[in-house]
């Protein structure tokens, strides 16, 4: 087929990613093209894009979009699958690796033949309120009362490359998620918008989540959500250092370093190659 693009598709315990290879296709991205795109029934369905391989700061990188074209700084299920295609492309050798993001230097580490298990060298997590960003004097938000339609919930919110609210619930469900994960993600606090996660903790060594994501809406899982969900529970004394995070789409265990330095393993899994006719855009 000419005038076509060609793009793969895998997932990361549910959460699924088109790769659009920038090497490959000469497509210009725009957030328009992006949502039809990744939007299921009418597109191709997925829960965002990964363009790449492409060069951030004299590096290999990638770059990643979310299902309604805004781009997104990191993606922790992104940058897994992100290192699963560059495994099966060939475009890396060895089982470690870096992938450069708008988020900084990810380290990577294939943890098997089949390269389908991933390490993930994620960085640290700041709960500095202008870094997150979220609005008010300079602080470490922890445990902090907002008040989201009408209810006073204490929040935990921190950064991990992207910005993410957390709040610890003795039941927790997806209907509850898909109720206050929109009016979150817009609250007048977060100015750039913010990730949600509802989550129960099961033992010290165990959280269980439901995750609204900016951008993309209810998701089965994610990455840096784990990453935030999993700190948060233990800067406030919850947890052991490592920790098993239980999503609907499957369990993404983390890592907590001595110098508090974040590690995530997860599984990936390949989809499909897929050719679509450009005149699909039109």
């Amino acid at each position: 087929m000419t005038d076509s693009i060609v793009m793969t598709k895998y997932q990361g315990l549910g959460n699924d990613y088109l790769v659009l290879d920038a090497k490959k296709n000469k497509v210009q991205l725009q957030g328009k093209k992006i949502a039809i795109l990744c939007q299921r029934g009418f597109g191709l369905g997925a829960d965002g894009i990964l363009y790449g391989p492409v060069e951030i700061n004299g590096k290999m990188g990638v770059r990643i979009f979310n299902s309604d074209g805004s781009e997104s700084a990191i993606s922790g299920n992104g940058v897994r699958i992100f290192a699963k295609y560059l495994m099966d492309q060939g475009y890396v050798h060895g089982n470690k690796f870096s992938i450069e993001t708008e988020a900084g230097t990810m380290e990577v580490e294939c943890l098997n033949a089949r390269a389908t298990e991933f390490r993930v060298k994620m960085g640290k997590a700041s709960f500095i309120s202008r870094e997150i960003p979220v609005t008010g004097e300079i602080r470490e938000v922890i445990n902090e009362p907002f008040v989201f339609q009408g209810q006073e919930y204490k929040a935990t919110c921190l950064t991990v490359g992207n910005p993410h609210c957390i709040i610890f619930a003795d039941q927790i469900s997806r209907e509850k998620v898909e109720k206050l994960g929109p009016y979150v993600e817009n609250a007048d606090e977060f100015p750039e918008r913010i990730n949600l996660q509802i989550c129960r903790q099961i033992d010290k060594g165990n959280l269980e989540i439901e995750i609204w994501e900016r951008g993309c809406g209810y998701t089965k899982a994610s990455g840096t959500g784990s990453c935030a969900a999993a700190m948060a529970a233990y800067r406030l004394g919850m947890m052991e250092r490592r920790i098993n995070v239980n999503q609907p789409g499957g369990m993404i265990q983390i890592d907590i370093g001595k110098d508090d330095t974040i590690y995530m393993t997860g599984t990936v899994g390949y989809i499909a190659d897929i050719r679509v006719a450009e005149s699909f855009f039109s």
